[in-house]
């Protein structure tokens, strides 16, 4: 089986894909990067394509998905924000000069 080849998935497993990639290219990420970044985290919370065998799965973890959008899954502070807003203010005054 080649490399990106999607065979190997369950159904459930590319619709979750997909619905990452929309999020994704929502935000403004390239599709190429968008789905890139989706199935890594398919494989990081599903542990890859399916697999025969009994007692072969394992529990889905979804902590990827938790983070939000958040650095270390946490909202960055009050200050953090507003310096970064001040930042970008003085960036836009400056290329607009």
């Amino acid at each position: 089986m080649p490399r990106g080849d999607k065979s190997s998935y369950t159904d459930k497993q590319k619709r979750q894909a997909e619905h990452i990639e929309e999020g994704y290219e929502k935000r403004g990420t390239s599709k190429g990067e968008a789905e890139r970044r989706a199935w890594a985290t398919v494989n990081k919370e599903t542990h890859g394509g399916k697999k025969s065998g009994s007692g072969r799965g394992k529990n889905e973890d979804h902590s990827s998905s938790r983070k939000d959008g958040h650095i270390g899954g946490k909202p960055q502070s009050h200050t953090t924000r507003v310096a970064a807003g001040k930042k970008a203010a003085a960036t836009r005054k400056k290329r607009a000069a």
